[in-house]
């Protein structure tokens, strides 16, 4: 049992580096701070093959794992946490599912403009009514003629001020084997973005209306009884949440660190006090143990999708550990660590947002018990 990466790992993970101190490092701290996406670096990580890391090479991308993905945005974060995002959106969720399951026509309507870091996708499934209990949605797709109509409203949609294209979660029928997905433009008729709203980590969100929107078969990428295979493709949108927290959090112990080294107080460095030595131990601890699970649920995919147990426990974890670590920087940075100045803020409130996108711990918990006592547990008041 070997827990390094091994040689070819390493040299992907230097080479992403190269490229990160190279061009990511400056103008980071501008970037966390601004509401728009990082359209300026998307190209550029498109050129450096950082975009579609697990796609097939048959459909444009590198062919590699999703232990190359998982390296590439923790890599990317250590230096420029905001960029991260691309790597998320390039590699993990929707565009996953796109390449997993879309029809040639799709691959080459959407996914090529994807990996080239032309175009944004973004994942259309939390509603008004609809958020940890998804499968109670009621947007619907309506059959008309050799199309759909689309009917419905979704909320909380990470790039959707910014995306091209929505993959979004409809109702052809009744129950969870009615649910499956379908491409929409956010520029077809019928479609509305709302007011602008911001989260706590200043990253914005609409509200998106579909009023009748119409679009062809062709734009269907699962119908009825895809559910099950939308969600085994959000469980690497949830490993892509899982790296960046506990990316941001090392990033955070790694500032703390280095002001812990060159910071006096009381005429002694702050690394000098056994209260802040044990601050730093614990840190260390819970980033070597969330590391390792994150490692087990990507590696244990090898090709497809993760485990939905191992990815839970991932991200469970990571999601608490990365919010814990940012949090306990800022504290040892003092002001500084509260300050816009460093990106160390931002981590805590980046961090904090992952507890909750993407599956809830409380709801992840949930899963992780149905496993523990194989059964399952409905949540739904009888």
């Amino acid at each position: 049992m070997n827990f390094e990466l091994n040689t070819e790992q390493k040299g992907f993970e230097s080479a992403v580096r190269r490229f990160a101190e190279n061009e990511l490092r400056d103008g980071a701290v501008a970037r966390a701070h601004s509401q728009d996406y990082p359209w300026d670096i998307s190209g550029r990580m498109a050129a450096q093959g950082l975009l579609g890391i697990t796609i097939a090479e048959a459909d444009g991308g590198l062919g590699g794992t999703l232990m190359d993905a998982v390296i590439a945005i923790q890599t990317v974060a250590s230096v420029c946490p905001r960029s991260a995002d691309v790597v998320q959106a390039g590699n993990f969720g929707a565009i996953r599912v796109l390449a997993e399951y879309g029809s040639d026509l799709q691959k080459e309507k959407y996914l090529k403009p994807l990996l080239a870091g032309k175009a944004l996708i973004a994942v259309g499934m939390t509603e008004p009514d609809a958020g940890s209990a998804v499968t109670e949605l009621k947007t619907t797709a309506t059959r008309d003629g050799k199309g759909w109509r689309i009917n419905g409203t979704k909320i909380f949609t990470t790039h959707g001020p910014h995306a091209d294209f929505i993959l979004a979660y409809v109702r052809f029928g009744p129950g969870t084997k009615g649910i499956g997905s379908v491409m929409i433009e956010t520029q077809a008729e019928g479609m509305r973005l709302g007011k602008r709203s911001a989260f706590m980590s200043d990253e914005e969100w609409v509200e998106i209306f579909m009023d009748n929107v119409y679009i062809p078969d062709e734009q269907v990428v699962l119908g009825e009884g895809g559910f099950k295979k939308q969600i085994a493709g959000f469980n690497v949108e949830r490993l892509g949440n899982t790296s960046r927290s506990l990316a941001l959090g090392r990033y955070a112990y790694e500032e703390a660190r280095q002001w812990a080294l060159q910071r006096r107080q009381f005429g002694k460095l702050l690394c000098e006090f056994q209260g802040i030595q044990w601050k730093f131990a614990d840190m260390r601890i819970k980033l070597d143990a969330a590391q390792l699970l994150l490692y087990k649920a990507a590696s244990g995919a090898d090709s497809g999708f993760p485990s939905p147990t191992e990815t839970a426990i991932a991200k469970a974890y990571c999601n608490q550990i990365g919010f814990d670590v940012a949090n306990e920087a800022l504290q040892v940075m003092g002001g500084m660590g509260y300050s816009r100045e460093s990106l160390v803020e931002y981590c805590v409130r980046r961090c904090r947002g992952w507890m909750i996108a993407g599956g809830s711990i409380e709801i992840l918990k949930n899963r992780i018990a149905e496993g523990v006592f194989e059964r399952t547990f409905s949540q739904r008041a009888s």
